[in-house]
């Protein structure tokens, strides 16, 4: 059948079924075995002309490596985002780019609560303190009473917001095409992005990385924001300008932020991020569960396979 490349981290070890489901139906899996979610262009050239697929992680796959996978029909994405994928120049090649929406947006979502909550209470920073003998008594903010912003509410925004309804906040949010009913079962009020900029006490990114979005929070936004508000996100690094968001926090107009997602990436120990000690930062981890891994992989597994067998994949994105 076909040769299928992996390059998603803890595939061998996490995503027993998926591997099943590939093998079962005939397919050979080429396993990336570096530690980081990604190949570099070289790692990805030295099989691309054997390869009919591909489940991928944080690589970049461009018209440079369509143009020598001439057997190549798929490419999956190990997740949502497909921002890492040049899909024009895949439907010019005739190659289907899949993705697996919803399928971690719990891990995604759980984990941007607990950054509100790490930020409010500093737990972190106190372990960090008393790894140094230190005892401190800091007073930190409860999350009842403040009012949550989330900038987008897509799969992950809306389950932000319903875990977040045992708090007691307000929530608001903004989104081109807002799900009204689940809006109004979670008590979430949907208002325009200027409204969730300006009036959150903390403030969740749930959008998109696309050119538009590019440096979206930039001076000007920072301004905007209400004055000592904290800043969540867990979405797409380019979506904020790095530099601007260091002046924030010296400035003290965002008080903190928690970041999972990073323009470049992996970020350097000398960041002036996080030199600002105002930031709580993860390596890109908001997928990074092993209930998430099963659901993504099975559901990648199984768009790949109908390809290759000739179907239409249900999650196709660049149709």
């Amino acid at each position: 059948m076909g040769k299928i490349l992996v390059s998603s981290s803890h595939f061998e070890s996490l995503c027993q079924g998926a591997k099943k489901l590939l093998l079962d139906a005939g397919h050979e899996i080429i396993l990336h075995k570096g530690e980081l979610p990604y190949m570099s262009f070289d790692e990805i050239a030295a099989v691309a002309p054997e390869i009919d697929g591909a489940i991928i992680g944080l690589d970049d796959w461009t018209e440079e490596v369509f143009r020598i996978a001439p057997k190549l029909k798929v490419v999956a994405k190990f997740g949502v985002g497909t921002d890492n994928i040049d899909k024009d120049a895949a439907k010019r090649y005739g190659i289907k780019v899949i993705n697996a929406p919803g399928m971690n947006s719990n891990a995604v979502a759980e984990l941007t609560v607990g950054m509100m909550i790490d930020m409010l209470r500093e737990i972190t920073d106190l372990h960090t303190a008393m790894t140094r003998g230190e005892w401190p008594r800091f007073m930190g903010s409860e999350l009842e009473g403040r009012t949550v912003g989330l900038l987008g509410f897509g799969a992950i925004a809306r389950l932000v917001a319903k875990k977040l309804q045992g708090f007691d906040v307000t929530i608001l949010a903004s989104d081109l095409y807002p799900n009204l009913e689940l809006a109004e079962k979670y008590g979430v009020q949907i208002v325009s992005s200027d409204e969730v900029i300006a009036h959150s006490d903390i403030l969740s990114i749930h959008i998109p990385s696309t050119p538009e979005t590019y440096h979206m929070f930039n001076d000007a936004v920072f301004s905007r924001m209400k004055p000592g508000a904290y800043l969540v996100n867990a979405a797409r690094g380019a979506i904020i300008d790095t530099d601007a968001l260091v002046r924030a926090l010296q400035s003290g107009r965002v008080a903190k932020a928690a970041l999972d997602a990073f323009e470049h990436e992996p970020l350097h120990a000398d960041d002036p991020l996080l030199l600002t000690g105002k930031v709580i930062c993860t390596p890109h981890t908001g997928a990074e569960t092993k209930e998430s891994y099963h659901r993504v992989s099975m559901c990648v597994a199984q768009g790949v396979i109908d390809v290759l067998n000739g179907k239409d994949p249900m999650f196709w994105v660049n149709r």
